[in-house]
């Protein structure tokens, strides 16, 4: 029996230009959040107009432009699961290492409901994820892959973007491990995967093998 096809919506965030991710099957009308940014009013907003409910929020990682809409849906929908990292979660309530903090801020989420690790699956709204580790710019950082789907999708939040790469020059960021990361972990996916980054426009793999300055193959 084929799966309905996934549908996704983009919501942007300012003042970084954030992607967060609405994600859902068609007919249904749960869904999935990956990485509710700083104005989750929009958020909000968007899935009382798409007429959904999350059943999960999902953390690539715990920066404060990717987590900061945590507490408002889980307000909203309290039985809503909050995913992250095994290696995230302390980010998710302390405004120094969220990185709020160096913004004069002071922003915190609520704790996760699951910690998820390398090789698990996650399963929400009909949807069946896939978690990588790939640290580099956050010590935890995560990626969702999606096979139900052709192309894959991968929720890559600030791993990698069109012809770019997150920042590793945060305290825990290293750019051999994201380096080796992203040839393991993602460039080992069919050429045609979807890439879904956390800012900007989406990729695929075979692009960025091409194209990417900093870790493309040719590089």
């Amino acid at each position: 029996m084929t799966a309905p096809p996934l549908e996704l919506t983009t919501v942007v965030s300012a003042p970084f230009q954030e992607n967060c991710y609405i994600v859902w099957l068609a007919g249904r009308h749960d869904c999935l959040v990956v990485d509710p940014g700083l104005e989750p009013d929009k958020i909000l907003d968007t899935l009382e107009r798409l007429e959904l409910s999350p059943a999960a929020i999902l953390n690539t990682h715990g920066h404060c432009d990717h987590v900061a809409g945590n507490g408002p849906l889980k307000q909203r929908w309290p039985d809503c699961v909050l995913v992250i990292g095994h290696r995230e979660a302390e980010k998710l309530t302390d405004p120094r290492l969220n990185l709020s903090a160096d913004f004069g801020a002071s922003l915190t989420s609520p704790p996760a409901d699951r910690l998820v690790r390398e090789g698990e699956r996650f399963s929400a709204a009909g949807i069946d994820l896939w978690v990588r580790e790939i640290p580099g710019h956050s010590a935890g950082h995560v990626v969702y892959v999606y096979n139900g789907h052709q192309p894959p999708v991968v929720f890559v939040g600030d791993v990698i973007f069109a012809q770019g790469i997150g920042r590793t020059d945060f305290p825990d960021g290293n750019f051999q491990l994201l380096a080796q990361g992203i040839h393991q972990k993602l460039f080992s996916l069919p050429d045609d995967t979807v890439l879904l980054s956390g800012h900007g426009a989406s990729t695929t793999v075979g692009r960025e093998k091409r194209e990417n300055p900093f870790v493309g193959l040719g590089s």
